[in-house]
């Protein structure tokens, strides 16, 4: 079976499970266990440890066929992939011998701890403090948000360096769930995104030093050359899947007279909506493929992704896709009228997709994005549109 086949056959497993997943607001379990079957968990695996071997186009282009069935899917697997870049990118030999081969062979599930509760989701800076004992390091997280936290294997989790460390000086740990304690301190009752189950967790416990991922105090290059654009281009790809996803819906009942689905051709007003959504989702697939192409020639050529144009190319990708995926099918709705884009029982789930799109300026809120994207316009001397 070819890969395109196959993702075909993931799509219909994880849109069976997604309304379901949506209503009860519970960790997709049959999606995610069909990822793991198929060795989807190690796709960012590199073939050495055992797994796929995938870079980042396989990447994006998995996440959005994944995000046009379940979003929610979809995001949990991307954010467990930025993870396994991670410590691809940035684990010492004994932890990438540890982890990678339980990830490629088993399907350990790594989850992402870097909100607190007085930062909120600022990613660079950090709170708790991590405290040295001998050869092991004292682990105390109290996150609001964690992504599947509850359902992961293992953790990547950011805090001080030490207790007398600046905010700024922020290590990357991980810990194997065998080695810490976890407590639910909040549910995850949202509008959308529901089946990610984003629970707030309580992480303590002791982990060995060796498993600082990156060097200590210096997590901002971890984050920098992989975490963010990895991130990002996950997100972007698993909005534009969803959105995209919910316009070949429309369009296919459309092209069919579907009588469920009541689109006046013949109005002018109504092949203009049109065709602003699919010029809205042009621009983030043109984009999306354009931030890849970016990350991945820097990561050819060994050069730091730490320049103001690539950061610019980086943020601004987010900011695109976050917010004309959610005006696509915001359009969309509106195009199918309350009969359809309005109902929980449409047969396209248009009130579904559009809660959780709502989400995606909220997930690292596009506020601080725009501020950085200014910042970095400022200190970009060869500031244009082509480069």
């Amino acid at each position: 079976m070819s890969r395109d086949d196959e993702l075909g056959e993931l799509v219909a497993v994880l849109a069976q499970e997604a309304d379901q997943v949506d209503r009860e607001a519970h960790f997709p379990r049959r999606g995610i266990a069909a990822l793991r079957e198929r060795g989807l968990f190690g796709l960012m695996v590199p073939e050495e440890y055992g797994g796929l071997g995938g870079g980042l186009a396989e990447f994006t282009r998995t996440a959005a066929g994944l995000g046009s069935g379940c979003l929610s899917t979809a995001l949990i697997w991307a954010m467990h992939c930025q993870q396994v870049d991670t410590v691809v990118r940035f684990g010492s030999e004994r932890l990438r011998g540890e982890v990678l081969p339980r990830v490629a062979r088993d399907g350990l599930y790594l989850a992402s701890v870097t909100t607190e509760r007085g930062k909120g989701g600022h990613l660079l800076s950090a709170d708790s403090a991590l405290t040295a004992d001998g050869n092991e390091i004292v682990v105390d997280r109290d996150a609001p948000v964690v992504t599947g936290g509850a359902h992961a294997d293992g953790y990547l989790l950011t805090a001080r360096n030490a207790p007398g460390a600046a905010a700024t000086e922020t290590t990357l740990v991980y810990a194997h769930r065998s080695q810490v304690a976890t407590e639910e301190t909040g549910g995850w009752d949202t509008l959308g995104m529901r089946g990610t189950e984003s629970v707030a967790l309580r992480i303590t416990g002791r982990v060995p030093d060796w498993q600082v991922v990156g060097p200590p105090g210096g997590f901002r290059e971890v984050a920098v050359e992989s975490m963010i654009p990895v991130g990002h281009l996950g997100w972007a790809a698993c909005w534009l899947g969803a959105a995209n996803g919910a316009f070949t819906g429309v369009m296919n009942a459309v092209r069919k007279r579907d009588p469920a689905i009541r689109v006046n051709l013949a109005s002018d007003l109504a092949r203009e909506r049109i065709g602003r959504i699919r010029v809205d989702l042009e621009l983030v697939g043109a984009y999306l493929d354009r931030a890849r192409a970016e990350v991945e020639s820097a990561r050819a050529t060994g050069r730091t992704l730490d320049r103001p144009p690539v950061q610019v190319t980086i943020n601004s990708l987010k900011l695109a896709a976050s917010e004309l995926s959610f005006r696509a099918v915001d359009g969309l709705v509106q195009l199918t009228g309350l009969s359809v884009g309005y109902r929980k029982d449409s047969p396209i789930p248009l009130e579904r997709i559009y809660r959780d799109l709502r989400s995606a300026s909220l997930n690292y809120a596009n506020d601080r994005l725009w501020t950085s994207v200014g910042e970095h316009s400022v200190l970009d001397r060869g500031a244009g549109l082509t480069r």
